[in-house]
This record gives structure tokens, C-alpha cells and sequence, in this order.
């Protein structure tokens, strides 16, 4: 397992998949050619012959008085519509107590946005019945982020198909989930920092300690290559103009500081810092 250490609060990366090819639907210009001549991407986020490297993997914070995880990827026993996504049977849970976090034990859990590949584990089937696999937490999701799926959800014809169906209304259903704005503090070291474009109400995680500081991205970006093409907008993304202006800012931002870098679905070693590469930016990781 990855971790991090980020003034008193440690980052564990808790691996549900991992997948090299396949990824062209959620960045359909990364073509082998164009990611061949980022020589920078290889090994660790492409392979030889240009193909993408990604992975799914939720994050477990420790800090002195909070237990978090960010995001719960896509969950077990879930029917979607991608293939490899459908039907899991991993390890997920045994392999996040190994790492020290009993799912009893955790306190809050933090929703940057609601894509299936980002809540399937808020929940757990039970004789046949979704409930949250966290009892002991809170579920933080933006306002705005739920208010919008809760009214897809009213206009979906087969909503016992949707991720919001099996993995938010049982949490809501339970009375776990607390609607916040898009800054909101979680504690003294964690708190929300909004990056809207890929939905309506993404956010990702900024961590602050002792002088160090984390940001976790959440989907703003889903691979590195677009540090160098910040203008490459995921076939995901909900608003594609201000999920690049999100990007162009937060590269600008990010460049030439000491802030780790830890992408929601960068492959190991998934964390690192931006530096500027010409008139863009790259991830610089160690190894």
C-alpha cells in the first residue's frame, strides 16, 4: 500500500482495480501516438506502446482526531453498465483493515463527487438489502453535487440501475449524510476545495499540517498526461469549458510549490508534484 505523510496526517491509497488500455472513452484524444511523445508518462502512467495506465483506489486519512476516507470506488455485488465494473468481488474491505481501517472504526467519509466509480462503497449488501457499509460516519457531500443526482434520480425510468439508488439513497435513508458547501472544513487539517466542471458540484481535498500541504484531486483530473493538455476535457466531465478552466487554475496554482499531488486515479506511484514542462506542466514523482 502507497502512503503519504503530510505534516501529522498520513494518506494510505487503498487499491480496488487497476487497468492498462481501456481508458480511451474517458479521454478519447490520448491516442498511443500523441501519449508516446510524453516520453515523461512512462513507466508508471503508460506503457510501451502508448497505452494509459490508470487504476480506481479510494484514500484512508488518519489525522489527530479524524478517521476519513475519500471516495469509496466502485463497490462489490453493483450492476453497471461497464462490464469490468459490474459484479466486483474484491478485497477492498479486508484490505482497508489491513491498512488499519475497520469500516466500524471510520468517522467521516468524504464524497468528491458521485460518479459510480466514486460512492460504491458507501454501501454494502446485507440479505439483500444496500446498507451503509460505514455506520459509525458521516457521508459529506456537496449540496449542490447531491441536489443534482437527487433529481436525476426523480427523472430516471429504471433508477434501480443508478449508483445513486444502491450506494447514496440507503446512506440518506439511514440518516448518515450531511449536505455541506463546497469549502466546508472538516477538521483543523482537511477541508473541501471546490473544482467544479466534471460535475456540478465537484470538489476535491486540500490537507494542511505543521506546513505541509496535500491536495487530492478527485476527478478535475483523471491522468496525468493532462497536465501537459490541460485543454483535454474527460468525455465524463459534465460542463468541458469550466472543467478546463478548473485545470488551467489549478495547475497555475499547483506549479513549482511543494503541494503533493495525490490523483484520484493515478496509478502508483499516483502522487508527486507539478512542475511547468514548456508552456504546460508535468508530474514530477520520485522513483
Amino acid at each position: 500500500m502507497l502512503s503519504w505523510r503530510i505534516g501529522d496526517v498520513t494518506v494510505i491509497r487503498i487499491l480496488e482495480l487497476e487497468m492498462t488500455g481501456g481508458t480511451r472513452f474517458i479521454l478519447p484524444q490520448a491516442t498511443p501516438d500523441v501519449v508516446l511523445g510524453m516520453p515523461w508518462l512512462t513507466p508508471h502512467f503508460a506503457d510501451a506502446t502508448g497505452r494509459l495506465r490508470m487504476s480506481v483506489h479510494a484514500l484512508a486519512v488518519q489525522t489527530p482526531t479524524r478517521r476519513i476516507i475519500v471516495d469509496t470506488c466502485i463497490g462489490n455485488d453493483k450492476q453497471r453498465e461497464i462490464p469490468n465494473w459490474s459484479g466486483l468481488q474484491t478485497s477492498f474491505l479486508a484490505d482497508l483493515e489491513a491498512a488499519g481501517f475497520a469500516r466500524e472504526s471510520i468517522d467521516v467519509v468524504l464524497c468528491t463527487h458521485l460518479h459510480v466509480d466514486h460512492v460504491g462503497w458507501n454501501t454494502m449488501l446485507v440479505d439483500g438489502k444496500w446498507v451503509p457499509t460505514f455506520p459509525n460516519a458521516r457521508y459529506l457531500m456537496g449540496r449542490a453535487e447531491y441536489d443534482y443526482w437527487r433529481d436525476e434520480e426523480d427523472g430516471n425510468p429504471h433508477p434501480e440501475r443508478s449508483p445513486f439508488h444502491d450506494s447514496v439513497k440507503p446512506v440518506w435513508d439511514a440518516g448518515l449524510i450531511d449536505l455541506v458547501e463546497t469549502d466546508h472544513a472538516i477538521c483543523e487539517e482537511v477541508s473541501f476545495e471546490p473544482t467544479l466542471g466534471h460535475t456540478p458540484g465537484h470538489v476535491s481535498v486540500r490537507i494542511r499540517s505543521r506546513g505541509e500541504e496535500a491536495l487530492i484531486t478527485g476527478d478535475f483530473i483523471h491522468h496525468p498526461c493532462q497536465f501537459n493538455h490541460p485543454d483535454w476535457a474527460s468525455s465524463a466531465d459534465f460542463d468541458t469549458t469550466a472543467s478546463t478552466r478548473t485545470r488551467e487554475r489549478m495547475f497555475e496554482t499547483l506549479a513549482g510549490t511543494q503541494v503533493l499531488v495525490i490523483g484520484t486515479h493515478f496509478a502508483a506511484p499516483t502522487a508527486g508534484h507539478v512542475v511547468r514542462d514548456g508552456d504546460s506542466y508535468r508530474l514530477a514523482v520520485e522513483g
